[in-house]
């Protein structure tokens, strides 16, 4: 037991518990020790034990089980799972404009040669799928993937890896049919290549105004298609 938690209050005590749950040191639906057996290891009355259980449970971290105990019931892969099914394209469009112009910066900074000689051949295959959707939606993601992947930023990798589980919703296939026609791909694949030579160039802010310009493209060809 930390010693920095015994005799503190229950705040202190929810405050541990709870990291201990994020971390997966207690994981989903794991049942706690019991308030006697915490109040011994924390070095408090039971009473400051039950607050910080109740005060979890105010949380959604624990559910208390009269007569049984108190179980994990935060679930961060089921919690994860339940943001991306319900996040629409509009909310994606959003949060990439977050993340992706500055993952160009990065990518100015880090990218490797071979990274960039894959960025083009993505950039190539694209090109010649103007006419099949589905092939440069494929290709598309991976590109964007690359310029996370290129920034050796294992967080951000993570994070566009979260925004490609969005873009494989139901919703989002929909959403592609209606937006995606020969004339904004065309457009696409521009944007696509003035990232890339911005990056090339070792230039961040025209490589993320140049994600940007693309992100407001896809933004607005998606408000135009919720609107039908």
């Amino acid at each position: 037991m930390n010693n920095a938690i015994r005799r503190k209050g229950s705040t202190e005590i929810a405050g541990h518990l709870r990291r201990e749950i994020i971390a997966g040191n207690l994981a989903a639906k794991e049942r706690l020790p019991p308030e006697r057996v915490l109040a011994n290891e924390y070095g408090v009355a039971r009473g400051t034990v039950r607050e910080a259980l109740n005060r979890l449970a105010d949380e959604g971290m624990v559910e208390i089980r009269a007569g049984s105990g108190s179980y994990v019931s935060f679930d961060p892969l089921g919690q994860v799972n339940a943001i991306v099914e319900s996040t629409r394209p509009l909310e994606l469009i959003d949060a990439r404009f977050a993340l992706e112009p500055h993952l160009c910066r990065l990518a100015v900074l880090h990218a490797r040669q071979q990274e960039l000689d894959a960025l083009e051949a993505l950039a190539e295959t694209m090109e010649s799928g103007i006419d099949d959707v589905v092939g440069f939606s494929q290709a598309d993601m991976a590109f964007h993937t690359l310029l996370a992947e290129s920034t050796g930023n294992s967080l951000l990798v993570w994070m566009m890896g979260q925004i490609n589980s969005v873009r494989i919703q139901d919703e989002w296939a929909r959403m592609r049919q209606l937006t995606l026609n020969r004339e904004t791909i065309i457009a696409y694949n521009d944007q696509h290549r003035q990232i890339l030579a911005a990056i090339r160039l070792r230039e961040p802010e025209r490589a993320a105004n140049a994600m940007k310009e693309h992100l407001e493209g896809a933004r607005l060809s998606l408000t135009r298609a919720a609107a039908t």
